[in-house]
C-alpha cells in the first residue's frame, strides 16, 4: 500500500513486493524483474549524481519506447531530479529550444534521435547518455560514430556499470510529494508548446486511483503502443502497472498492423492503452471492410438485430486477434466515434473510456469495462472534482473545470499562461466543453477554441460533425472549417480500401477520379441528412494527404484554419 505519493515510494514498494516478477520487457527481447529494475535505476541515479546532477536539476529523455526509457524515467525522478521527456516528432530546432528553456543538464538520447542534438552546444548540458545501451557519449561525437558503435562495434564507449548498490542522492524520506517530478512540453493543437509541471503527488495520486478503478494486478500483461513521452502512457502505461506489479512489453518498431499482430499473438496482453484512432482504423479497415465486401452481408448489416449478431461474431474474432486474453482496452486522448463504440458494445469487446489532459496527470474521469456508458467519458475519479462553468440554460453545456491532487502546478517559466488556465478560486480550466448527467457521467462536446458560431447564433461543434462524416463509407478522417460563415468539410479518404473494392488499376486515373468524386458527393449528401439545419455542410472537398497530427493523433487544426 502506498503511504507516500512519490515515485521512489512506488518503485521501492513494488520492488519489495513483486521482486522476482517481470517488470519491463521488449516483445522480442529479454526482460528485467522488479528487483533488477530497482538495481538498474539505482545505478543510473548514482551515475547521474557522480556527474554532478543534484535534486531539482533537469534531465531530458529523447527516445522511442524501450525498457531503458522506463529505467531512465525512474532513475531521474527517484533521485529528486526532474525528468523532461521530449517528443520524438519534434524537429531539431524545437528540441534545442526545449533543452535550453528547461535548463536541462543531462540527456538520455537514442541512436535514432541523436542527430537532432548532435550540433547542440551548451555549457549547461554536460552529460549525454545513449539510451540504447547506456553508453556515455563523449563531447563532439557525430551521428555516424554513434551508428557504427551500435551496429559494427568499431568504437566502444564507456558504459554505466550496473550493480546492486544503494542509490546516491536523496534518501527516500527527503523526496517530498510536492517536489517537481516532470516537465512535459506539449505539442498542442494550437501550435504553442508549453512546459507542464507535474509533481510526484500529481502523478502517483493519479496512478493510485487508476489502479483502483481498473484493478491492475500482478497477473496483468500490458502491451505498450503509445509514446512514453506523453503523460497518458508514462503515467497509466508505466507508473500504474509498476504500482500494480504487472508486466509491460515494448515494441521495437512503430505500432503498425504488421508489427502489432505478431506482438499481440506473442504477448497475449490482458490490458492495453489506446487512442480512438487505433480501434477506429481496425473497425473501418478490417471489420467493416470485410462486411462490405459482399452485398448480402452489407445489406444484412443495415438491420439492427442482424447487425448485432454479425458484430458479436466479429467481436470474438477481434479478441483472438488481440491475443485472446484481453480483459481491458482503455481508450482516451479524444472522443471515440459513435459507430465504433456501438460496434464494441455489440461485439462485447472489453473497452473502457477515460478523459484527461497532460495538465491533469492525466486521468480525470473514466470507467472499468463494466460501467461504460455510451458516448460518455466516464465518472470523476476519487478525490477529484469537476464542475460545468457557465452552463447553457437550454443544453447544460459549459466548460469543464477540474480540481484535485492531480492538477499541475503550472507552466514552466510562464506565469501568464498559468494564470490564464486557473480561476481565482483554483479551478483548472480544461478548455473542453461538456455536460454532466444526473449519475455523474461526463459527456464531452468538443474544445471551446474549436466552436463555430452558426448564423443563428447556435454553437456548432466541429468534432460532432466530423464524427458523422467519419462514419460514411471510405472516409478515413475529416476536418470541419468555417469559411465565411459556411461549413466546409475536408475529407481524407481510405484510398487503399477504394482501390481494392472498386478494382482500380494504377494507370486508370480517370476511373479513380470519377469514383472519388462520387464518393465525396455521397459523403456530402449522407452527412447532411443527419445534420441539424444550422450544422449542414456547404462544401465537401478532398484532402489528399493525411492531416498533420499531435502524438495523441489529434489533428493540428491551426494549420488548416
Amino acid at each position: 500500500m502506498i503511504t507516500k505519493f512519490t515515485l521512489d515510494e512506488v518503485l521501492n514498494k513494488s520492488a519489495e513486493k513483486y521482486s522476482e516478477n517481470l517488470a519491463l520487457s521488449s516483445v522480442d527481447g529479454v526482460g528485467i524483474s522488479y528487483k533488477e529494475l530497482k538495481e538498474k535505476v539505482n545505478s543510473v541515479s548514482s551515475f547521474l549524481a557522480n556527474q554532478g546532477i543534484i535534486p531539482g536539476d533537469k534531465v531530458a529523455i529523447l527516445s522511442e519506447n524501450s525498457v531503458n526509457w522506463g529505467i531512465a524515467y525512474f532513475a531521474i525522478t527517484t533521485m529528486g531530479a526532474v525528468g523532461v521527456p521530449i517528443m520524438t516528432e519534434f524537429k531539431s530546432t524545437e528540441i534545442k529550444h526545449i533543452l535550453k528553456h528547461s535548463d536541462s543538464k543531462a540527456i538520455f538520447v537514442s541512436a535514432k534521435q541523436f542527430e537532432k542534438i548532435e550540433e547542440y552546444n551548451s555549457e549547461d548540458l554536460g552529460t549525454r547518455i545513449l539510451l540504447d545501451d547506456f553508453s556515455i557519449v563523449p563531447d563532439d561525437t557525430k551521428t555516424d560514430i554513434i551508428k557504427s558503435t551500435l551496429n559494427e562495434g568499431l568504437k566502444e564507449f564507456q558504459k554505466i556499470k550496473f550493480a546492486a548498490l544503494k542509490m546516491v542522492g536523496l534518501s527516500d524520506d527527503k523526496i517530498n510529494e510536492d517536489d517537481l517530478a516532470l516537465i512535459l512540453y506539449t505539442s498542442g493543437t494550437t501550435g504553442h508548446s508549453k512546459g507542464v509541471m507535474l509533481t510526484h503527488k500529481n502523478l502517483v495520486y493519479d496512478a493510485t486511483e487508476t489502479v483502483k478503478l481498473v484493478d491492475i494486478k500482478e497477473s496483468d500483461k500490458m502491451l505498450s503502443i503509445l509514446p512514453l513521452y506523453h503523460t497518458y502512457e508514462a503515467t497509466l502505461g508505466l507508473v500504474t502497472p509498476i504500482m500494480g506489479g504487472a508486466s509491460v512489453y515494448y515494441l521495437n518498431k512503430p505500432p503498425t498492423p504488421a508489427a502489432l499482430l505478431p506482438a499481440m499473438k506473442k504477448v497475449k496482453p490482458t490490458v492495453m492503452l489506446s487512442v480512438p484512432l487505433v480501434i477506429e482504423k481496425i473497425y473501418r479497415n478490417k471489420v467493416l471492410a470485410e462486411i462490405n465486401k459482399k452485398s448480402l452481408s452489407r445489406n444484412l448489416y443495415k438491420f439492427s438485430h442482424l447487425r448485432k449478431k454479425i458484430n458479436s461474431v466479429a467481436g470474438k474474432k477481434l479478441s483472438e486477434t488481440f491475443g485472446g486474453n484481453l480483459r481491458l482496452f482503455c481508450i482516451g486522448g479524444s472522443a471515440l466515434a459513435a459507430d465504433v463504440e456501438k460496434f464494441m458494445q455489440e461485439a462485447k469487446f472489453p473497452y473502457s473510456m477515460g478523459y484527461g489532459l497532460t495538465e491533469t496527470s492525466p486521468l480525470v474521469t473514466g470507467t472499468d469495462n463494466i460501467n461504460v456508458r455510451y458516448k460518455s467519458a466516464g465518472k470523476i475519479l476519487n478525490g477529484m472534482e469537476i464542475k460545468i462553468d457557465n452552463p447553457d440554460k437550454d443544453t447544460g453545456e459549459g466548460e469543464v473545470l477540474i480540481k484535485g491532487p492531480n492538477i499541475m502546478t503550472g507552466y514552466f517559466k510562464d506565469p501568464e499562461k498559468t494564470a490564464e488556465v486557473f480561476t481565482s478560486d483554483g479551478w483548472f480550466r480544461s478548455g473542453d466543453l461538456g455536460i454532466e448527467d444526473s449519475d455523474g457521467y461526463l459527456f464531452l462536446k468538443g474544445r471551446s477554441k474549436n466552436v463555430i458560431i452558426g448564423s443563428n447564433g447556435k454553437n456548432i461543434y466541429p468534432e460532432e460533425v466530423e464524427a458523422i462524416i467519419n462514419e460514411q463509407s471510405y472516409v478515413a478522417e475529416s476536418l470541419i472549417l468555417d469559411r465565411d460563415g459556411k461549413l466546409e468539410a475536408r475529407v481524407h479518404l481510405n484510398y487503399e480500401q477504394i482501390v481494392e473494392f472498386f478494382e482500380i488499376e494504377k494507370a486508370d486515373e480517370s476511373k479513380a477520379r470519377k469514383i472519388i468524386d462520387e464518393i465525396l458527393k455521397d459523403v456530402f449528401n449522407k452527412s447532411n441528412e443527419r445534420l441539424n439545419n444550422f450544422s449542414k455542410l456547404a462544401k465537401c472537398v478532398e484532402q489528399v494527404e493525411p492531416f498533420e497530427k499531435t502524438p495523441t493523433h489529434k489533428v493540428k487544426r491551426f494549420l488548416y484554419n
